[in-house]
């Protein structure tokens, strides 16, 4: 009967497979000595896999990853009809011990030493050396299953996913203008959007980051994508400042967590030699996602009759619209994310095989299925997974109320995350920790710094040009005469109107000093940029105009009448140039890093990560001397796509360098840190670079050059990752 499951072949027909099964149950329940003899091979096999000097066993000729053959581990078994109460797996649970065995605390000779009787540092040594073999035996593994249509399908669903990311990266920007005018935000409160922002994705990098490591590449990702898109989706339809800028910063801490999870995720599915490339073919979601943001806010924003109000207390314009259109890639990522499996090499760790080999085997039998072959079996029948180590946590007496169980549950998550987090400091991967900490904090640094330095240029130089083109009037006087058409950008001085009627008017960047104003009337006006400086008014008649008080700077009003004022905040920049300004230059800075993304894409793994990285930095610090010879706006557009095409191959392959040198069990934790580290950093580039802007032009250069120059050299004191398996 044993020889006879010995001998069959792989491709046993499905019949005959069943009907032997049903007979080797039938002898199982007569003969006692079959299964003292199965009892005893799998106590064998048990103590043979826990035996460390057998570590080169796991993958021999033939394509099985096993030790041996047994009645069990025939070919076509590996996928279906084997007995799962005979199968036996690594780490799984193994039934209460044999009284005799241990007695008195004493371990029977030739058999393994239990855990209890193990200090930490012995089990750690274990499990680095399970980890050292799965390692190898999961890329042999990764490669069997093929790269195909499983690989394809989750690319494009991740790729949403960082999509988002770019979006909510130039949402921002883009949304506040208008959202400073409709919510009436003063000077001082401006800045706050742009910040808080950051500040939330900076905190969700960290905490999405090291749950990525505690629950799962998966759950973590879903479930910070429903926070970013619940919040993105709730504020565009806030109304007060305060309760948007909440809205924001929650919806920027559910994105912080995409970066660090996906480029987890996706990773862990690849084998050695596509990972650099199809890494790099993912980085262009994110450009994507800015491409996206820039056409949405070229095509909506400005489209200020696309809004509605109820009332004087709600009102919903067309940056609302936008906000909600940018939401749809992450609502399309959450829904796809559903039907993706959770990351293998992530459940091997945490000792859950049975999970992880049900996805390996999907993952080979939908690659095989779109080449043709169905009939190609899954081989891999055993997969070494590490020696689990319980960790004792603290849990207080008093947690019966569910609040209670709640505060401790997330205290203990927070603590386990900081604990995966303070590993990254550890031998062996405490230098590598350093010097990306250096690499990402002064590539973000310059490349987020000139990010913002670059529009504020192009905007300082706009501001120059249009004020060298105003229009000054001197001592005009005007009577008896109906204004019905647009003043811009004109300042008139000393002047007199009498009897004079502006009607149905606009009023772009105008400035009156010192002028008289007589029997006038002002019906349907709206202004931008307008003031009355020392004016005197006299029997003058406002009636529908946004004229409020703020707007006479010591000017003196007698016996004048206001009727049916606009006060608050007004969006009224209707053939508003500026604003499809913006929008075109953020779109041709975003389109500019396409080149870049095709090159590092495929030179990847033909030059390598390091090669590509310090050359990547050191040419873009090069690149920003040019900025000497920005003095108009087309050379400075030019040098941002300049600029933003070099930096986007250093970005690529520190994004593959750092999954690459992180274990799996710190992975997504140590990419979580530097991406929040990246997002400080991005804050400090735009408080010091946003400062000088119209000051000078060297201090800017010189930093963003010596930062980038000395992030390359140490970049390239990295170890290359091109030819390791993932850890």
């Amino acid at each position: 009967m044993e020889e006879t499951y010995k001998d069959r072949t792989s491709l046993v027909k499905g019949a005959k497979d069943i009907a032997r099964e049903v007979k080797r149950q039938a002898v199982k329940k007569v003969n006692k000595a079959v299964d003292k003899a199965q009892d005893g091979y799998t106590q064998r096999s048990y103590n043979r896999f826990q035996d460390e000097e057998d570590d080169d066993d796991y993958y021999v000729q033939g394509g099985n990853y096993g030790v041996e053959a047994n009645d069990d581990e025939g070919s076509s078994e590996a996928t279906e009809g084997h007995d799962e109460d005979d199968e036996i797996y690594e780490g799984e649970y193994q039934g209460i011990p044999n009284v005799g065995q241990g007695k008195d605390g004493i371990v029977a000779l030739g058999q393994p030493m239990h855990d209890e009787y193990k200090d930490r540092h012995e089990l750690e040594t274990e499990r680095k050396a399970d980890e050292e073999e799965l390692a190898q035996q999961y890329e042999l593994i990764i490669q069997e299953c093929g790269h195909g249509r499983f690989q394809w399908a989750l690319f494009f669903v991740l790729g949403m996913a960082l999509m988002a990311d770019g979006v909510e990266v130039f949402v921002v920007g883009f949304v506040l203008p208008s959202a400073e005018t409709d919510m009436c935000i003063p000077n001082s409160g401006s800045g706050w959007l742009g910040d808080i922002v950051y500040l939330g994705m900076m905190v969700g990098a960290f905490f999405w980051g090291g749950l990525a490591d505690k629950v799962g590449r998966r759950q973590s990702l879903l479930i910070c994508m429903s926070v970013n898109g619940f919040f993105a989706f709730l504020s565009s339809f806030v109304q007060g400042y305060g309760f948007f800028l909440f809205c924001r910063l929650f919806s920027g801490f559910g994105i912080g967590g995409a970066v660090p999870t996906v480029f987890s995720y996706f990773s862990e599915v690849l084998a050695r030699e596509k990972r650099g490339e199809h890494l790099s073919w993912l980085c262009m979601f994110w450009m994507i996602g800015g491409i996206y943001a820039s056409a949405m806010a070229w095509a909506i924003i400005p489209h200020y009759g696309w809004s509605f109000s109820m009332g004087s207390a709600y009102q919903f314009h067309s940056w609302r619209v936008f906000v909600i259109v940018c939401a749809l890639p992450c609502v399309s990522s959450v829904v796809a994310l559903t039907f993706m499996p959770e990351s293998p090499r992530f459940l091997l760790e945490v000792g859950k095989h049975d999970e992880a080999w049900m996805i390996l085997k999907q993952i080979h039998d939908t690659n095989m299925r779109a080449r043709g072959q169905p009939e190609k079996v899954f081989t891999v029948n055993r997969i070494k997974t590490p020696k689990q180590i319980d960790e004792l946590i603290e849990i207080e007496s008093d947690t019966g109320t569910w609040y209670r169980r709640c505060f401790v549950r997330i205290r203990t998550e927070l603590y386990g995350i900081w604990l995966t987090f303070m590993r990254c400091f550890n031998y062996p991967v405490k230098d590598n920790t350093i010097k990306l900490t250096a690499v990402w904090f002064t590539l973000s640094f310059g490349y987020y710094g000139l990010s913002v330095w670059f529009p504020d240029v192009i905007k300082h130089l706009q501001s120059d040009e249009y004020a060298s083109r105003v229009k000054h009037f001197h001592n005009e006087g005007v009577s008896h005469f109906v204004f019905n058409f647009t003043l811009e950008n004109q300042i008139h001085s000393n002047g007199e109107y009498i009897n004079d009627r502006f009607i149905m008017m606009k009023f772009k960047s105008v400035t009156f000093e010192d002028s008289l104003f007589k029997n006038c009337v002002f019906e349907d006006i709206t202004s931008l940029n307008t003031y009355f400086r020392n004016c005197t008014f006299v029997n003058t008649t406002f009636y529908n105009t946004d004229l409020e008080q703020y707007k006479f700077v010591d000017s003196e009003l007698i016996n004048c009448t206001f009727f049916h004022i606009r006060t608050g905040c007004q969006i009224s920049f209707d053939d508003d140039y500026s604003a499809y300004w913006i929008y075109f230059v953020n779109f041709l800075g975003t389109l500019a890093v396409l080149p870049g993304n095709i090159v590092s894409a495929l030179l990847m793994d033909r030059i390598g990560r390091l090669t590509m990285l310090g050359g990547s930095m050191v040419l873009s610090g090069i690149s920003c001397f040019f900025l000497w010879f920005g003095t108009s706006e087309s050379m400075m557009i030019g040098m941002l796509c300049l600029y933003n095409g070099l930096t986007i191959s250093a970005w690529n392959s520190l994004d593959v360098i750092t999954v690459e040198l992180y274990p799996t069990d710190r992975r997504a934790t140590g990419f979580g840190f530097l991406n929040a580290l990246c997002k400080a950093a991005a804050v400090l580039g735009n408080l010091i670079f946003g400062s000088l802007v119209g000051i000078t032009k060297a201090i800017p250069i010189l930093l963003a050059s010596t930062v980038l120059v000395c992030g390359g050299l140490v970049g390239l004191r990295l170890p290359d990752t091109r030819t390791q398996v993932l850890m």
